[in-house]
């Protein structure tokens, strides 16, 4: 990316990450989009971390597919070395699309983990993006 306003316009601008934060991938595979994530990496100035990193992190990004295993589980892997208030977003293949998980397991696995979903849209042209946070206080 060449220019401040080419990050902006770029879909992976919308997950609200900032230069030199750290953020861990989960569930990345060859059907990932490219284009997504290395926009994601501009924005950063950083290399996304693995499944195995071990320190603290500021968001997470899990490419997640019907078939992946417990959703729930991978949001409570991701949530480990999160730090406070760092946004995790679940990118699944749009309906129609092989893969496709429901927005409705989305919440489940979200509400399981202690999650719940606050945005989705349009990353990719195949993949969907969803924000999940934790709850708040009064509930």
């Amino acid at each position: 990316m060449s220019s401040t306003a080419d990050d902006a316009a770029h879909p992976a601008s919308r997950l609200g990450f900032t230069p030199g934060q750290v953020i861990q991938e989960f569930g990345y595979d060859d059907d990932a989009d490219e284009d997504f994530r290395s926009g994601l990496e501009g924005l950063t100035g950083t290399e996304f971390v693995d499944e195995d990193y071990d320190d603290v992190t500021d968001g997470a990004v899990i490419w997640f597919r019907d078939g992946d295993g417990d959703l729930a589980d991978l949001l409570v892997d991701a949530m480990t070395v999160l730090d406070d208030n760092g946004p995790i977003w679940v990118l699944t293949p749009k309906a129609g699309r092989p893969g496709h998980v429901s927005h409705a397991d989305i919440e489940e696995a979200a509400t399981t983990s202690g999650l719940h979903p606050i945005t989705t849209f349009a990353a990719a042209p195949s993949w969907s993006a969803t924000r999940l946070a934790t709850r708040g206080r009064g509930r």
